[in-house]
């Protein structure tokens, strides 16, 4: 089954298995399982690299620089980076959290490309954002373009052909649909 950082905490909750082995991210899953203790859950030791080199020490270092700031934190950090946090929660989340607070000011510690979404909901309320000094950015997820996902779309430049088995993709549609049926419960 698939999960994101959105629903891993539901999903996993609700499934029927007591022993969940969670890959990749060992983070979110540790999250997870202090989340759902009733569950074993097995960790590996895969991590994403963007959020796993956040340290404590940059969190410390932003709080004292704007100590009114809220820290929100994304939970594929580290667990002494997320001891630091105001409150702990996906990307989405993190925005929501963000758009809806009374505070002013957020040390944000996830990815920087949250910033722009945090800015254009948040926009006119002087809400301010700070990351940790060592911005963590996503050198994949900074190739994708809206102008480059509007082209593939029209014109299916860059489209990209997996070659695998129709059994193969069925078995991963398999997993989508799972992670779907479960998170609309």
């Amino acid at each position: 089954m698939c999960v994101t950082s959105s629903n891993a905490v539901k999903i996993v909750s609700e499934l029927p298995q007591q022993h969940i082995l969670f890959i990749p991210d060992q983070n979110l899953g540790r999250f997870v399982a202090e989340q759902v203790p009733q569950k074993h859950v097995i960790l590996n030791n895969g991590y994403c690299p963007r959020h796993h080199i956040i340290t404590v020490e940059q969190i410390v270092d932003a709080q004292e620089a704007h100590p009114d700031a809220l820290v929100l934190a994304h939970p594929e950090c580290k667990a002494d980076v997320l001891a630091e946090a105001d409150y702990i929660g996906s990307t989405a989340g993190i925005i929501k959290y963000a758009e809806e607070s009374d505070a002013s000011e957020f040390i944000i510690v996830t990815v920087r490309g949250v910033l722009y979404e945090l800015e254009r909901r948040c926009q006119g309320t002087g809400k301010k954002f700070y990351f940790p000094a060592v911005q963590p950015t996503c050198v994949n997820m900074d190739l994708i373009t809206l102008e480059k996902l509007v082209r593939c779309l029209e014109t299916g430049e860059g489209e990209v052909q997996i070659g695998v088995s129709d059994e193969v993709a069925d078995q991963a549609k398999l997993t989508l649909d799972r992670m779907l049926e479960y998170a609309a419960r």
